[in-house]
């Protein structure tokens, strides 16, 4: 199968759903299909952190909201996802929150981010909206 900003199919999926990048945030990140949940969203653009598609992340950003541009750090590795809850964001809601914990490493230390994140739901497709880091 192609894969998508040097990541194979095959491999296991960055967000940790045990599923292969092919079946999971892969399909999402080429526009295969849309995200049908604020957290698969969450999930797609925590990956699309991990593969450096800045495209995606942009796209699945609420206008709104939206920066002109964005840029990846390289030398952060993002290492894990955590989904700590979810509140609303289901596949009959139009705005949903999800809390999760994210772990990195970069110049050689560790670090963690916490954010409650918003989405919303507009014209069938999920987007990001923003997030309080804790």
């Amino acid at each position: 199968m192609a894969d998508h900003e040097g990541v194979d199919d095959d491999a296991r999926c960055p967000c940790l759903t045990g599923l292969p990048y092919g079946e999971c945030c892969g399909p999402l990140h080429r526009r295969e299909r849309a995200a049908p949940t604020a957290e698969a969203l969450m999930r797609s653009r925590y990956s699309a952190f991990a593969v450096g598609d800045a495209a995606y992340l942009l796209s699945s950003w609420h206008p709104s909201t939206r920066p002109a541009d964005l840029e990846i750090d390289p030398d952060q590795r993002w290492l894990r996802l955590d989904v700590v809850s979810a509140t609303g964001g289901g596949p009959f809601d139009d705005a949903g929150t999800v809390e999760f914990v994210a772990t990195y490493r970069q110049d050689g230390q560790r670090g963690q981010l916490r954010e409650v994140s918003r989405f919303v739901r507009e014209g069938g497709r999920w987007f990001y909206v923003d997030g309080d880091v804790a």
